[in-house]
């Protein structure tokens, strides 16, 4: 909602202003200008991208103009709760217990509670891969966070691919706007015999071409890439959360005690506090 409500407020204040100067909006009207900038600055992106690089812009824009993505307060205080509760249940009935909720997540009577997190994949994947690892090896707690810190970092590499993608064609579009207003520039000089008029017509036309791409380039495609980057970087805090509470457990530290050290790395602005939290483990008791 964000997004369109800036989007709007970029193309109203522009477009106000031009009008308020007495600008005539149908010479900004330019379908080969646009054709050029914007057939150009797609096709360079199938060029640069690999095929999962291209997917991924295109979910990452319709997922950041649609809000369909982000993580709540109450997203990070469910993970919390799911984190305290397979960890009492380990510090009670011991590792092997939750060896059927670590397969077969679907079928876990602890897991099943929480289906937003069971569908953010990278998320299980961390979760579950790091307690098998538990389980089935003697695994140090620094090894552990060393492995940890890897495949988040991967992670993170991988995702920022479309990010960066897309922020590259945003700083080539002033260029393409300047080929589009070259070739406006190109024609207006096949009218030099023609009047004052239509010069001035051709060469307003060529002009466009410069102002759309450097528009698109600040006004659109950059911040929206921007916004797919702190997307990713949003995911990685996550995932960062649980990593903090995964090494304080397997390091000794009580089960309160390891999801203390996640709530403690959740983003101020999305942190449940001590007392919210509580309250909600032992509600979560009660309803047992």
């Amino acid at each position: 909602m964000f997004v369109v409500i800036g989007g709007l407020v970029v193309l109203g204040s522009i477009i106000s202003g031009y009008l308020l100067e007495k600008g005539n909006l149908s010479v900004l009207f330019q379908p080969a200008e646009v054709l050029i900038i914007f057939g150009a600055a797609i096709g360079a992106l199938v060029i640069a991208s690999p095929p999962h690089v291209l997917k991924g812009v295109i979910k990452g824009t319709i997922q950041t103009i649609t809000g369909g993505k982000g993580y709540s307060k109450r997203d990070y205080m469910d993970t919390l709760l799911l984190l305290s509760e397979l960890f009492t249940k380990i510090r009670k009935e011991g590792l092997i217990s939750i060896e059927q909720d670590v397969e077969e997540p679907e079928n876990s009577t602890i897991l099943s509670k929480y289906p937003k997190f069971m569908k953010n994949h990278h998320a299980m994947a961390l979760l579950t891969d790091t307690l098998r690892t538990v389980m089935t090896t003697t695994v140090s707690p620094y090894e552990l966070e060393s492995i940890l810190d890897s495949e988040i970092e991967t992670l993170h590499e991988t995702e920022s691919g479309p990010a960066r993608n897309l922020l590259n064609i945003a700083d080539s579009l002033p260029g393409l706007g300047i080929v589009a207003a070259v070739l406006g520039v190109v024609l207006t000089m096949g009218k030099m015999k023609e009047p004052p008029e239509v010069i001035g017509h051709s060469v307003g036309a060529a002009l466009v071409g410069t102002f759309m791409g450097v528009l698109m380039c600040y006004g659109f495609v950059g911040p929206l890439a921007r916004r797919l980057e702190a997307s990713v970087n949003h995911e990685k805090e996550y995932l960062q959360v649980i990593k903090s509470a995964l090494i304080a457990f397997v390091s000794g530290a009580a089960p309160q005690i390891a999801v203390e050290f996640a709530r403690r790395n959740i983003p101020p602005h999305l942190r449940p506090t001590f007392h919210e939290l509580e309250e909600e483990i032992r509600a979560l008791k009660s309803g047992r």
